[in-house]
């Protein structure tokens, strides 16, 4: 398996201008833990993760006191950020690696380690279309076979179906899901708000051409999250 049979597609992103209030709010709305930043050209600039806005409260707050007990004697990290708002190309971590969709789960999974992180960009011809987790890489190794990393091109044209039904017909952001196929094999994960979302992810990926069989792992959102 590579990059593109794993990855989550139409990545939610900011620009170097966006303040820290939109970027906490998109991560709390979408229950991610980080977005890319993005020019005009979705060319990546950088990455802003919760560790990011969690140390932009910190830098900036008295440094007799951590932020978190300052929490704890009633001071609120996310009305700091309200009050001292900058912008992404700010507090970003500039200049992310990134993979190509072509890239092996094996060796993804190196960059990670090797660099620390959490997830990477993929690109292609330098623009952004999509981004690989640690989640992502666990469900891409705990499906494919033990003998081969190849993907057919069927199952990829079953990955694109599915994902292009789901964000065209039932109603459901794409953003928020993840499509494992293996020799026609699916797993569905990420989070819905409702069950009828789940049941339309099931319903579009029963209703594709090619699959063999499905594993809903979809979840439903916490409440309070996304505006649920």
């Amino acid at each position: 398996m590579q990059a593109a049979d794993v990855m989550t597609p139409n990545v939610i992103t900011v620009s170097p201008d966006a303040d820290v209030r939109e970027i906490a709010q998109l991560l709390l709305d979408n229950n991610i833990s980080a977005l890319p930043v993005v020019d005009a050209d979705e060319k990546v600039l950088g990455i802003v993760s919760e560790g990011d806005l969690m140390r932009r409260v910190e830098n900036d707050t008295d440094r007799r006191k951590s932020w978190w007990l300052q929490l704890l004697e009633g001071n609120n990290p996310s009305e700091y950020i309200k009050t001292h708002a900058r912008k992404a190309r700010e507090i970003m971590t500039r200049d992310p690696v990134t993979i190509g969709e072509d890239e092996s789960l094996r060796q993804i999974a190196k960059l990670l380690e090797k660099h620390h992180i959490k997830r990477v960009p993929v690109v292609r011809d330098g623009r952004l279309v999509g981004i690989v987790s640690r989640a992502n890489l666990l469900r891409g190794f705990s499906h494919q076979k033990a003998d081969a990393e190849a993907v057919s091109v069927d199952d990829r044209e079953i990955r694109d179906a599915i994902l292009k039904e789901i964000e065209d017909i039932t109603g459901v952001w794409v953003d928020r899901i993840n499509i494992i196929v293996a020799d026609g094999a699916v797993q569905a994960w990420g989070l819905v708000e409702n069950q009828e979302e789940r049941m339309a992810v099931q319903v579009a990926i029963e209703n594709t051409p090619g699959v063999k069989s499905v594993e809903n792992n979809i979840g439903m959102m916490p409440r309070g999250v996304g505006g649920a």
